[in-house]
């Protein structure tokens, strides 16, 4: 693990009501305890049970991110959440330009101007980029992720690097069970640091990975040098299994 103070979060997607989040949070601080973590830790429900989920965190060494967030701060979109809003229910971040997203039609313009309005908030962002199996295949991953990676920066100043956190994720790993080698997500996040470094410093950036992460393999893929903790999907739903994964960071 590098010296950089890794980050493990937990996308619960469309999962759990108000209730259930409640009860996940305090089952997790009870799992990890009361004294100080070495880890950031973060949980990231649905929009409904983020103010749940916030009260139920208060004051425990857990942190409340949204799964994504509009760019404007108000105004006639429907469905959207501003961040803002995400601020008033007692988010401390959000996720921006999750694979699921990006397939569901959002640009790389709309990652940048989304992560832009995350961060004039005061909101923390992890940002995610990867590439498809195909990509993977015809060699192109390095070319996409320098894409991605350039492309969401455009708009972040370098002072903002404590607040972000970029996820390599490949889209063939994620909900698959088919997990990236060590070696391949340390080559992936090496990649991402460096592209990333053009406009952030790359020694405090910290970078994770995600994609069908368990608490099998999360203490390895997290022992790589670039890899700073992990933004864990399906296996985040059940909080011990969660609170194993975050042991290794």
């Amino acid at each position: 693990m590098s010296a950089r103070r890794p980050l493990v979060a937990g996308n619960w997607k469309m999962h759990k009501t108000s209730a259930e989040a409640r009860e996940h949070v305090a089952r997790l601080r009870e799992l990890l305890g009361g004294a100080p973590l070495a880890a950031d830790v973060a949980v990231c429900p649905p929009f409904t049970a983020i103010e749940a989920a916030a009260r139920a965190a208060d004051g425990g060494g857990v942190a409340v991110f949204a799964q994504a967030v509009h760019e404007a701060p108000k105004g006639a979109h429907t469905g959207e959440i501003s961040a803002g809003m995400l601020v008033a229910a007692g988010a401390t971040g959000t996720i921006v330009g999750h694979s699921e997203r990006r397939a569901a039609g959002e640009t790389d313009a709309q990652v940048a101007a989304r992560a832009r309005a995350a961060l004039d908030a005061g909101l923390a962002v992890i940002l995610c980029v990867g590439e498809s199996l195909e990509q993977r295949e015809a060699g192109e991953t390095e070319a996409w992720l320098t894409g991605q990676v350039r492309a969401a920066l455009e708009g972040v100043r370098p002072a903002e690097v404590d607040r972000l956190a970029i996820a390599y994720e490949p889209i063939w790993a994620i909900g698959t069970g088919r997990t990236a080698t060590p070696e391949t997500a340390q080559a992936a996040a090496a990649h991402v640091r460096a592209v990333a470094g053009e406009r952030l410093d790359p020694a405090a950036l910290r970078v994770l990975y995600g994609g069908s992460v368990t608490p099998d393999n999360a203490a390895e893929l997290m022992a790589q040098a670039d890899v700073d903790g992990a933004l864990v999907g399906g296996a985040s739903l059940d909080p011990d299994g969660f609170a194993a994964i975050v042991r290794p960071a």
